[in-house]
């Protein structure tokens, strides 16, 4: 009969996953897990990856952050006893300001880090599940413990159904996220099949920009530029992304109008520029033309 403990040697963990993803100094990774409570990520509802961002950038002086955290995060949320699924890798790029709408008191005990999504264990997302060491109320290790977490499940990806083209509305990360991902397959295929007018809104300024995908770029083709730099080569959206390498993350993509393949430029320079107009991006929006 084998050995229980002998066994355990056998298991999956999250170790070797990061191995195989080129993780070699586990020593350079946090591993932070959420639970859901009133004051922060209350329920599966609020876990938008711009929700998740917010609640994981802001940390107590006294808390269980070291002073020094590692380059890289990875942000997982309890999800029943201690099985705890992965919800998404950061990059850490240090200390910033806190934001200007936080109390003083509030900013003085907190801690701002600028913190950028990682592709790391990207096609995991939602989908791993590893169980915590025992001591769950340490939501905050070093990447040391990873060896130690055993993973318990790994799902098949959910497909996401294409929502149509008069109902598109998504974020910035969901953005970056349907470029490649498999369970983005039929949005993929709906976007590269039309050219259109496209709205950009600014969560955070409420400002706007009007754009179009025409040609062969075609949605998808005009969106993976701005899921790969955050600008798409716009001046103005371009500076900002220079100021503020974030800002991006408050971007809405939405769909005004979509044309056939075979329509002609001229209707859809005239498309776009009518949008401009009716909604006075060029005054008070990021259009310069």
């Amino acid at each position: 009969m084998t050995n229980p403990e002998q066994s355990q040697h056998f298991d999956l963990t999250l170790d070797h996953l990061l191995t195989a993803a080129g993780v070699a100094d586990n020593t350079a990774l946090l591993l932070v897990r959420h639970t859901y409570k009133q004051d922060g990520l209350r329920g599966p509802a609020d876990m938008k990856l711009n929700n998740v961002l917010t609640y994981t950038r802001e940390q107590n002086r006294t808390g269980k952050i070291p002073a020094n955290p590692p380059p890289l995060w990875l942000t997982f949320i309890a999800d029943g006893g201690r099985r705890s699924r992965f919800v998404t890798a950061y990059e850490n790029h240090g200390l910033v300001d806190a934001p200007e709408h936080i109390p003083w008191k509030r900013a003085q005990e907190h801690r701002w880090f600028d913190l950028r999504q990682s592709d790391l264990l990207a096609s995991l997302r939602d989908r791993l599940v590893i169980e915590w060491t025992s001591d769950t109320i340490n939501w905050a290790k070093s990447g040391k413990s990873a060896d130690a977490m055993r993973v318990v499940e790994i799902a098949d990806p959910e497909v996401v159904p294409f929502p149509g083209y008069d109902r598109f509305v998504i974020d910035y990360p969901t953005l970056q996220t349907l470029i490649n991902d498999s369970r983005y397959a039929s949005w993929r295929t709906a976007l590269a099949a039309v050219q259109g007018i496209y709205l950009i809104a600014d969560q955070k300024t409420g400002k706007l920009y009007v754009g179009k995908a025409d040609g062969s770029e075609r949605f998808l083709g005009r969106w993976t530029a701005y899921a790969r730099d955050g600008h798409g080569g716009n001046v103005l959206l371009k500076e900002m992304a220079a100021a503020d390498a974030t800002h991006p993350q408050d971007f809405v993509f939405s769909i005004l109008r979509v044309f056939d393949p075979t329509a002609p430029r001229a209707e859809v320079d005239a498309a776009e520029s009518h949008y401009k107009e009716a909604l006075l991006t060029r005054v008070h929006g990021y259009n310069k033309n």
